[in-house]
């Protein structure tokens, strides 16, 4: 990074090693293309920002009237026929344990299975043969995945799971983002340098304790950013928990949001009743549609704000 001193009353720049060698390369010529990509890259961020900053004041201006007038009863309501009297208790109850499920399961495994093929598997025509089909089925669509859930967790497990349930959700969900996280997870332990491996194994640790006290810890901050990245995706799809079959009525019991007796009852979740109401014509519908999209998204926030702030406290601890 190139430094100001004074000199004379004037402040000078003096050049540093990158800068004389790229003067040196070009022959201080102009970097036309890269200051055309470099716009470009930019205006590519300034237009993501710009969409996102419309939908968010969209979603905030349709529902400030609900959630500034009648936040508690919305938030402790459960679904109703008349949107005065509607809330979205049932909602979160059934958002809640689903990434319950994906957290229990889908982190634990995911990062063991990264763990696996980044540390301990003998690189290969097999281990690459895994690899692709996992980055494969990331790209499967969601609605596979449900019918995969609804096959399987509903109908063939369903003595276990009790069918058309929230843990019947829950665990489809949990293998919809499972390749989510295992591609995340190896990306950040593939990015541990060898030096920290071979650091380790120089003072004689195993390589479990290489593992546990070295890479892990220093790839905390990238699995961190791709659980998140699953935990969000988990909390906003739609379309397995049509087919597994959420519902929006006609709910088995207004139970409390951790008692665990619903886990194999009916239910439904914020995405479903986001895109229920969104369906409907009365306006009053609309509000409550807007209204449910941000507390989702504040929903979201928290998470992602856990996950923040844990992965820069192992960032503090890698430095």
């Amino acid at each position: 990074m190139a430094t100001t001193v004074p000199a004379e009353g004037r402040t000078s720049r003096i050049p540093t090693t990158t800068d004389i060698v790229r003067a040196r390369i070009t022959g201080n010529k102009r970097d036309a293309w890269g200051t055309i990509f470099k716009a470009l890259v930019l205006s590519a961020l300034l237009f993501a920002v710009f969409i996102l900053v419309v939908l968010l004041v969209d979603v905030i201006t349709g529902g400030w009237e609900v959630l500034t007038s009648r936040l508690w009863s919305f938030l402790s309501a459960g679904l109703r026929a008349q949107p005065g009297d509607a809330g979205v208790f049932q909602g979160l109850r059934g958002s809640f344990w689903i990434g319950y499920y994906v957290v229990v399961l889908a982190f634990p495994i995911g990062i063991g299975a990264a763990i696996f093929l980044e540390e301990y598997a003998t690189k290969g025509r097999f281990s690459r043969f895994i690899e692709l089909n996992i980055r494969n089925l990331a790209g499967v669509p969601s609605v596979v995945y449900g019918i995969l859930g609804f096959a399987i967790f509903v109908k063939t497990a369903g003595a276990l799971t009790g069918g058309r349930s929230t843990m019947a959700a829950g665990i489809t969900l949990a293998v919809l983002v499972l390749p989510i996280v295992i591609i995340t997870s190896a990306e950040a332990i593939r990015a541990v340098p060898d030096s920290i491996r071979e650091a380790g194994y120089g003072v004689g640790a195993t390589r479990w304790e290489v593992i546990r006290s070295h890479v892990l810890p220093y790839a905390a901050p990238g699995i961190l950013t791709g659980t998140v990245l699953a935990l969000a995706r988990a909390l906003g799809e739609a379309a397995p928990l049509i087919l597994v079959g959420a519902v929006t009525g006609r709910l088995a019991s207004d139970s409390g949001m951790l008692d665990v007796s619903q886990l194999t009852e009916k239910f439904t979740a914020m995405p479903i009743v986001i895109t229920t109401w969104a369906g409907r014509p009365d306006a009053g519908f609309r509000a409550l549609t807007s209204a449910a999209i941000a507390v989702l998204l504040v929903v979201v926030l928290i998470a992602n704000t856990a996950a923040i702030l844990l992965r820069n406290h192992y960032e503090k601890k890698r430095r």
